[in-house]
């Protein structure tokens, strides 16, 4: 039995055994037990990850990888939509899911071959739920994968890399060329590593901070006096030496005191 690569999930099954078992292994021994695989497809790196972790959770989309990843693995792991054996199913959507009622808000860790076209979603969806994600590993097109572990002064640098890096240690771990695909992308991938910063809350309103972020690098090409003017700044807050920067040239702690001012303008 095989798996037939879906173009609408965006499916793109790695064949290369190596290349999985470095991703498996690109997972550290943080004291946590639990590891969700997102889109396993036809478990290359699956097998890897149940050698690795005490409890792996796969969850996928494909109805058709599902039935193939239960007549795969032995039958006595397997328990559907539980977390109570060593390796678990879920058929369904992780965008859709909730982690904390999945894992009954346990630690987990997140891993795949991310389907290019949700994989930023993925990464904001792992940032919401940070509490209870203290690592995350996998390969993205290496275009996202350079852009979420780039640091300031970059043009490829922002939203995605602020809001991910203000979170979580970014490091990118290797490319991996189209070859080790079926079907081969269009493009390289990149795997990169992301481990959640000890200290995950910042010292100023997350949502205030987010806005900031956000309407900052949405015009990207001017000035932060001139893209964060619907925050109604007060002419002497925009006298500030950093509301003439773009937001391409500051670093996430200069975002943190950015948005740190914009709360106390005025008062």
């Amino acid at each position: 039995m095989s798996v037939k690569a879906k173009k609408h999930l965006g499916q793109h099954f790695l064949t290369d055994e190596g290349i999985a078992k470095r991703i498996a292994d690109s997972l550290t021994e943080n004291g946590y037990d639990d590891v969700l695989e997102i889109g396993p497809g036809m478990g290359v790196l699956t097998k890897y990850l149940l050698t690795k972790k005490p409890k792996v959770t796969v969850m996928e989309l494909d109805r058709e990888s599902v039935a193939y990843l239960k007549d795969t693995f032995p039958v006595e792991h397997i328990k559907l939509d539980t977390s109570s054996e060593k390796f678990t199913i879920i058929e369904g959507d992780f965008l859709k899911k909730e982690i904390q009622e999945v894992f009954s808000k346990k630690q987990v860790a997140i891993i795949g071959n991310f389907p290019y076209n949700i994989s930023s979603q993925i990464v904001f969806k792992a940032i919401e739920n940070r509490e209870f994600v203290p690592e995350f590993s996998g390969m993205f097109q290496k275009e996202v994968a350079k852009r979420i572990a780039e640091k300031e002064g970059s043009k490829v640098y922002g939203i995605l890399s602020v809001l991910t890096q203000a979170f979580f240690d970014v490091e990118y771990l290797f490319t991996v060329p189209p070859t080790v695909f079926n079907p081969p992308p269009k493009v390289d991938s990149g795997v990169i590593r992301l481990i959640r910063k000890e200290n995950y809350t910042l010292p100023v309103d997350e949502k205030l901070f987010f806005r900031v972020v956000k309407t900052g690098f949405n015009q990207r090409r001017k000035m932060l006096r001139s893209s964060l003017k619907s925050f109604n700044l007060s002419d002497t807050l925009k006298e500030d030496p950093i509301f003439a920067m773009r937001p391409e040239q500051l670093s996430v702690d200069e975002f943190i005191k950015l948005t740190a001012k914009i709360a106390t303008d005025g008062i």
